[in-house]
């Protein structure tokens, strides 16, 4: 089963349950996102938004109380969306040369929706209490998800696979989050220099528990 934030209390007035009122909340989010990359927190607001998703902005503040909790929905949605690549990429009965392409196409995949929101999300929008909890939580998870794809592609020490997850998860999201800012997403190239980073640091031997850690190994 697929790990998802999960909801914080209080972000949301109420939850979508009808396809219909799914189908709005998702069309809200998608236009809070445009609207967040186009404009920038200092100018975001709910009107704009409802507007742009062709909702009123009653039916808007069914959902959302205000845009504090609406960005943080748009956030939390982005988590869900990386940590369905990590897992995907992870599955340990698919061959290594897919794992790998299911982890580098994901994650250009998610940071092509709205790439200048995601920009807007880490260094303009404030964090209310409950976007920081949703935000480690999502590091905890995205840490155990990342470790599995390292055991399932690299192998190594506990302290290998540890270590070596964050570093794969910190040059890959890195590498992805400044080509979203230079506009280089749809770019082959960067594809493909993605898939050969990914693929050379997971093809490195590691030690076993038993030898000792050397830079020469």
């Amino acid at each position: 089963m697929a790990t998802r934030i999960p909801r914080p209390t209080g972000a949301m007035r109420k939850a979508p349950k009808q396809a219909r009122s799914k189908a709005t909340t998702a069309a809200i989010l998608d236009a809070a996102a445009h609207i967040l990359g186009e404009r920038g927190w200092a100018s975001f607001t709910t009107n704009a938004v409802a507007q742009a998703a062709g909702v009123s902005i009653g039916s808007l503040y069914q959902y959302f109380p205000d845009k504090i909790a609406l960005i943080d929905a748009v956030r939390r949605r982005h988590f869900d969306e990386v940590l369905a690549v990590l897992q995907a990429a992870a599955r340990p009965e698919i061959a290594r040369a897919r794992r790998i392409a299911a982890l580098v196409d994901g994650m250009i995949a998610v940071h092509s929706r709205h790439p200048a929101a995601h920009r807007v999300l880490m260094e303009e929008s404030p964090r209310g209490d409950n976007s920081r909890c949703a935000h480690d939580r999502f590091e905890i998870e995205c840490r155990k998800a990342y470790e599995a794809l390292f055991i399932a592609n690299a192998g190594g020490t506990a302290a290998h696979v540890r270590v070596g997850a964050q570093v794969l998860s910190g040059a890959l999201a890195g590498a992805v989050h400044e080509a979203a800012r230079q506009g280089q997403l749809s770019s082959p190239v960067l594809r493909w220099e993605l898939t050969a980073l990914v693929n050379a640091y997971l093809s490195r031997a590691r030690p076993a528990e038993s030898a000792s850690v050397s830079m020469d190994s």
